[in-house]
């Protein structure tokens, strides 16, 4: 059980704007003052590492008493030039700043392309943040994961969608079987489902994990998780393949499609 009740030992990611000579040419401008260089938006590997490296050394955590911590609030403005311009419409700077509101320090420890035929570029991410709350001397850690959407704009890749969901460190380890990625097959696709004839052993790299089991239908299965800080497995891709045919992706949602009671019209 101390898996769940550890914080990560995963290295940073985004170390690339670590000196002042950086913030300092964007220093006292708004928002929409700022043009990013090319560069730093050329691929979407780059857009991703840049932008979280911008936002690790923004501070918005109010009342602190030692004083400015990293470049307090000069990475926002440039964060924001990150996200494409429809984003920007949906999600104001003000909004954007808030949303940031209680966090000190970011680092990205976790950054992997997801396979996405439908949707495009697609990214899965986790992030440790430090945290502190108004009144309160002590900060702490938090952890987040989401996915990243990009699109190709402005002479470069732009963030278009970024979901957020914080980590829980407690119901795992007292409760459930759905944060373990065997279990889940088991279970969902295999009692909910009946899919699941045989399942092989888990291949680990990592902070990977890949699931195979053969289907009762007769084709071979492949699902990619990856284990987050709290130890939760978060099922990222599913692929399947008949016979000596290739992978292809698919999108199975046991609890709309293996729950659901089949109804007889009159």
């Amino acid at each position: 059980m101390e898996k769940y009740f550890r914080p990560s030992c995963l290295k940073a990611l985004n170390l690339r704007f670590e000196s002042s000579e950086f913030y300092a040419h964007f220093s006292g401008k708004t928002y929409d003052q700022i043009k990013l260089p090319p560069e730093l938006t050329s691929t979407p590997e780059d857009t991703l590492l840049n932008y979280f490296s911008v936002l690790r050394e923004a501070d918005n955590i109010y009342g602190r008493s030692c004083g400015t911590v990293g470049q307090a609030r000069i990475p926002f403005p440039i964060a924001y030039n990150f996200l494409s311009k429809e984003y920007q419409n949906q999600l104001s700077y003000d909004e954007y700043v808030r949303s940031f509101a209680g966090i000190g320090h970011t680092s990205l420890i976790k950054l992997l392309r997801v396979p996405d035929e439908k949707r495009g570029i697609k990214f899965f991410y986790e992030i440790e943040t430090i945290e502190g709350k108004l009144g309160k001397r002590a900060e702490y850690f938090g952890y987040s994961y989401g996915y990243i959407h990009l699109v190709y704009q402005n002479e470069g890749f732009r963030i278009s969608e970024l979901s957020k969901m914080e980590e829980d460190f407690l119901c795992a380890p007292y409760h459930g079987w759905d944060q373990s990625g065997e279990d889940v097959v088991a279970i969902k696709y295999g009692g909910w489902c009946k899919l699941v004839q045989h399942i092989y052993p888990t291949e680990k790299n990592g902070y990977f994990k890949n699931i195979y089991f053969h289907g009762t239908d007769g084709a071979d299965y492949c699902f990619i998780y990856v284990t987050l800080t709290n130890g939760t497995d978060v099922e990222i891709a599913q692929f399947k393949r008949k016979s000596n045919e290739k992978w292809k992706q698919i999108k199975i949602i046991p609890e709309e499609e293996c729950l659901t009671e089949k109804r007889c019209d009159d």
